[in-house]
């Protein structure tokens, strides 16, 4: 028995569609930057999928990738509902994963700490 829940699994699903269009180089604004997908989560029903990226760049090139995914949104929600084979075609979200920016810091912090204490 699985231990994950169906919109978990369509996250999955949706995170590997996403990531292929990114790498055939689907999505062709110029305003997107390199980005990594760093995860989807789903509502129940299935209806709405938010996307979480990641990217190095200033904030007015996060801003800018922002804006070109908003527009590539129609696109993304075409692809995603063919490649993943969904009754329901989700309405998709971009939004930027400010975790993978903490992380960075926290371990640019620690090892600070560590060469400062002589680890």
């Amino acid at each position: 028995m699985t231990t994950h829940s169906r919109p978990e699994r369509v996250g999955q699903e949706i995170q590997a569609a996403i990531g292929q269009l990114l790498t055939r180089g689907e999505l062709r604004d110029p305003r997107i930057g390199f980005i990594t997908i760093t995860g989807v989560k789903v509502s129940p029903d299935l209806r709405v999928a938010q996307v979480f990226y990641s990217m190095m760049g200033t904030a007015q090139e996060r801003a800018e990738t922002q804006k070109g995914l908003d527009a590539a949104k129609g696109f993304v929600r075409r692809e995603v509902t063919a490649a993943v084979n969904l009754r329901v075609s989700p309405e998709v979200f971009f939004t930027f994963d400010e975790s993978v920016g903490e992380g960075d810091k926290i371990d640019r912090l620690l090892r600070e700490v560590k060469q400062k204490e002589g680890w």
